[in-house]
């Protein structure tokens, strides 16, 4: 039985394959409140990698299961057990290492897939850095929430405020896409009732207790459901399409 995921395949039928696109899923290990589990990111990640892929022939490079800090405004930082960190400098690396290395084996089409929101400036400076010495490989990097157009957006928070993307930590869309992707991962009893916090225009360090909510949920997941997960996929999975159409 044939899989789009790279680690699934023999090394003569990766060959075959490093002619399509390859996607790089990225996530984190993070906490993700009472009701995701820490994989929540890398879950998303990987999962509307595989859709993307069957859509276009390509395939799944393994998933990056450690991502960037969080800050406390975007999902906690340090403040939760379970939550496993790198440090900018050592991301930059790994995504230079890997991204190298599939330029060496003749890939020329690598799509980055990041679903952890504080990851994508150190994700950028690799993908720059190696553009830098093999200019003729493309290499694009997008995330599911970025694409997504205002209609979908309002259909998504039809019964909440948008509370904005860094506060969307563990409420609706991820929810919702957890729901959708790897509903045996969620835990809807354990979902909070109470949850939210007040931006605040800085950022203040050493973080210590209770800068964060004790559920780890910054927004409200209230609302959530399957079924708007399957319209962020799908919404989500087509422009990721029409984007590979445009670029490679």
């Amino acid at each position: 039985m044939s899989s789009v995921y790279m680690n699934e395949m023999t090394w003569q039928e990766f060959n075959e394959k490093k002619c399509q696109v390859i996607i790089l899923p990225v996530g984190s290990t993070e906490q993700h409140s009472f009701h995701l589990p820490l994989s929540t990111d890398s879950v998303i990640a990987e999962k509307i990698s595989e859709i993307f892929a069957e859509k276009i022939g390509g395939a799944v490079a393994p998933t990056f299961t450690y991502g960037y800090k969080s800050k406390p405004m975007s999902g906690g930082g340090p403040l939760f057990p379970g939550t496993i960190d790198l440090n900018g400098e050592t991301l930059i690396r790994l995504a230079c290492d890997v991204l190298e290395e599939l330029c060496r084996d003749g890939v020329t089409k690598i799509f980055v897939n990041n679903a952890h929101f504080e990851n994508e400036a150190f994700l950028l400076e690799a993908i720059d850095l190696i553009s830098q010495k093999y200019p003729n490989v493309k290499i694009l990097e997008s995330n599911w929430w970025d694409v997504l157009s205002q209609d979908i957006i309002d259909k998504v928070f039809s019964d909440v405020l948008f509370p904005g993307w860094a506060l969307e930590h563990a409420a609706i869309t991820e929810t919702s896409l957890m729901m959708y992707l790897a509903p045996e991962l969620v835990r809807e009893d354990k979902i909070p009732t109470e949850t939210g916090v007040t931006p605040i225009p800085y950022h203040k360090y050493p973080i210590v207790k209770g800068m964060v909510p004790e559920s780890g949920a910054l927004a409200s997941a209230k609302g959530s459901s399957a079924e708007k997960g399957k319209i962020i996929v799908d919404a989500a999975v087509a422009e990721f399409v029409k984007i590979a159409a445009e670029n490679y």
